[in-house]
């Protein structure tokens, strides 16, 4: 799962002015779809599932109070699921999507209000996502989410700026509390795999990723020494399950075969039995008929 936090400099996501330029920029797949007839994924929010361009884009740029000129207005979270865990998630595209959305409003979004520590909860947060199918129509399997996120919250009263970093102090130069955006990373991971049951290989974790991008020589070997231990003791269970399987298969072939054998032994004495009662009938049609004395009248 990759999920990264955009905004700032003077690109798509420049983020010190109005958001109808990314605003526009995240409907560009709609209208290839449109034509060819296909689905097109609406914003949406943690309320609705429809919201126009238009509303976005006054709401993002109106909820700025008390922000300066050069302040970040907005941010723009990116949440891009591999090819595999897509499959965790649904069979079509349309149940991808509706994992996604469900994904966002119910795991991202909270692990975002919570990860600046003020008692925040989603319901909190001004923000605006779309679902795109694939990226720049390279793959069909390449779904993945913009969230468009205001820098202030719904009540237009307190700054959430998720690019500074967490100090673990109450004050942070001139913005409250912070951000971990590492233990958001890692929380958006553990969150999807919960939901979904995705068994994750350790090389496929964010903390191992994070080590061999920025760790030291030490915590490399240390990360790699870890994710070896956790394969030898997965390949170690799968063992232990297949060896408990088989026996179990074995046990239920010998309950069948012992079962099997009793019905051929019942068996037996009923064709011993007819075998006589067939022997006793033909005797007794060899043995010559004794004459009746029939009822008379006396002399």
């Amino acid at each position: 799962m990759n999920v990264k936090i955009q905004g700032s400099g003077n690109g798509t996501y420049a983020n010190t002015g109005s958001c109808v330029a990314v605003t526009n920029y995240l409907q560009h797949e709609d209208l290839e779809r449109m034509k060819k007839g296909e689905e097109v994924q609406p914003f949406f929010n943690q309320f609705r599932d429809y919201v126009s361009a238009r509303e976005v884009t006054f709401k993002i740029d109106n909820n700025k109070a008390k922000l300066s000129r050069t302040d970040a207005k907005f941010y723009v979270i990116t949440v891009s699921p591999s090819e595999k865990e897509l499959r965790c998630m649904g069979r079509t595209p349309q149940e991808c999507a509706e994992a996604l959305r469900r994904y966002i409003r119910q795991d991202v979004m909270r692990n975002y209000a919570e990860g600046f520590g003020k008692g925040l909860k989603s319901d909190d947060v001004e923000y605006y996502a779309k679902i795109h199918f694939n990226r720049d129509g390279e793959s069909d399997s390449d779904m993945h989410a913009h969230i468009i996120v205001s820098r202030k919250d719904r009540s237009n009263t307190r700054k959430l700026s998720p690019k500074t970093n967490h100090t673990g102090k109450k004050n942070c130069g001139n913005v409250k509390g912070g951000f971990d955006r590492t233990d958001f990373f890692r929380k958006c991971e553990t969150s999807f795999d919960k939901r979904t049951g995705y068994d994750r290989a350790p090389e496929q974790t964010f903390d191992y990723l994070n080590t061999m991008k920025n760790g030291t020589p030490k915590e490399i070997f240390q990360k790699k020494e870890w994710a070896e231990r956790v394969n030898h003791e997965r390949l170690e269970k799968m063992k232990a399950e297949w060896s408990r399987d088989l026996q179990e298969q074995h046990q239920e072939q010998g309950r069948e075969e012992i079962q099997q054998q009793g019905n051929n032994i019942s068996q037996v004495p009923e064709i011993n039995q007819a075998s006589q009662r067939k022997k006793q009938q033909e005797e007794e049609l060899n043995q010559p008929r004794k004459r009746s004395r029939g009822f008379g009248m006396g002399m």
